[in-house]
């Protein structure tokens, strides 16, 4: 991909209603690329604190900020290049050179208000005594799968500092890159997610496994939840004291939970996660994603996360009302929509903001970027979102 830098304008008004109006504008130096698409230019000013935060605290910002899940990788083909020469997820994700390199890619080319590290949920588990790889084409494996009460006690608490000393070491160089013109964000999986894997072997349709386990040996799989509730909240603590501005914690699997059986397996060490990092970083902000979490929303809410990342099966209007005007709401746009035309991509962008209203919310997708998604949509998406003003 090439770019060249031009100075351009962008109008686009949109018709909202008075209590939510905005228009998107941008008079900006922008970057023209061979894919198409304009970004902003990568030699923006530094800004003293990232939009991203200021957002989240509520206070009044001129649009709202965006960044993608799955923006680094995937669909890029810089990170396709990379694959061929490092086939390994592992590798890739474990080496501190290629996560700041391949964090970087989506950043330098789309200039997304939030970096987020480049991992994986299970990254930890080496490090608890569960060994496991990321299978291309397959997906995640986990050789020994937990199923007893003898299995949960060979689990170690995570010593993050100890045992990926290299995450600590790339959020430093990505603070160091950004340079705060951005959010660096971090992520952990969530406690029932991270049992799903290891209980069911890697990725499930029926969840059946850990079904089973909750329902007949209830004591077996809270044991297990434990470890990783007291293991994932240190290692929050720790991407925050490495550089991460805010972490993403992803209970993508929760919602396989009847609410009942989410109250009882999930909600109460989500919240144990939220009051133990709150103690020593109390500004940290966290954001909760769970997948098809419409029938969960309320109870999200319930875990003290500062953002509910809204999945696009949720009206955002909807999901605002549900959530409360205290709690701030990322997302939603269909990813499936980046493979619309441009014009149908501007209009997802402007109800979905047009819905959150303003303040308070981060623009992003309600899942992770599609691969095959064309690279010129993922620069429309940006050039619109960073165009918008309220």
């Amino acid at each position: 991909m090439s770019c060249t830098s031009i100075s351009a304008i962008s109008v686009s008004p949109v018709k909202s209603p008075p209590s939510s109006a905005f228009h998107s504008t941008s008079k900006s130096r922008l970057v023209r690329c061979s894919v198409g698409g304009t970004v902003a230019d990568p030699k923006a000013v530094s800004v003293a604190e990232p939009l991203l935060l200021k957002a989240l605290r509520g206070e009044d910002v001129e649009r709202p900020p965006v960044w993608l899940m799955r923006q680094a990788g995937r669909y890029m083909k810089s990170y396709q290049i990379i694959c061929e020469k490092y086939p390994s997820f592992r590798e890739r994700s474990e080496n501190v050179d290629l996560v700041v390199e391949i964090s970087l890619q989506p950043w330098h080319v789309f200039k997304p208000d939030g970096v987020i590290l480049f991992s994986d949920i299970l990254t930890p588990l080496s490090g608890m005594n569960i060994p496991f790889d990321i299978v291309k084409g397959k997906g995640p494996v986990i050789f020994d799968p937990i199923h007893t009460d003898s299995d949960v006690e060979q689990v170690r608490e995570f010593d993050p500092k100890e045992s990926v000393p290299y995450v600590g070491k790339a959020l430093t160089i990505l603070r160091e890159e950004v340079n705060n013109e951005a959010a660096v964000l971090g992520f952990v999986g969530a406690p029932f997610t991270l049992a799903s894997y290891v209980v069911e072997g890697g990725s499930s349709k029926h969840f059946s496994k850990i079904k089973r386990l909750a329902f007949s040996q209830p004591k077996v799989l809270h044991a297990l939840l434990q470890k990783f509730t007291t293991s994932m909240a240190k290692y929050i603590q720790y991407q925050a004291d490495n550089g991460a501005q805010a972490v993403q914690l992803f209970d993508s699997w929760a919602t396989e939970l009847s609410p009942v059986d989410f109250e009882e397996f999930s909600l109460p060490y989500l919240k144990q996660i939220v009051d133990t990092v709150k103690l020593t970083h109390p500004d940290l902000p966290l954001i909760l994603y769970a997948s098809g979490s419409g029938g969960l929303l309320e109870r999200l809410a319930l875990t003290g996360v500062d953002v509910v990342s809204l999945d696009w099966t949720v009206d955002m209007a909807e999901g605002r009302r549900r959530l409360g005007s205290d709690i701030a709401v990322q997302g939603n746009v269909d990813p499936g929509a980046l493979f619309g035309s441009k014009e149908f991509i501007t209009n997802r962008i402007n109800d979905t903001v047009k819905k959150a209203g303003r303040g308070k919310h981060i623009l992003n997708l309600g899942h992770g970027i599609k691969v095959g998604t064309p690279e010129e949509n993922v620069a429309h998406f940006f050039e619109v979102a960073k165009g918008i003003r309220y």
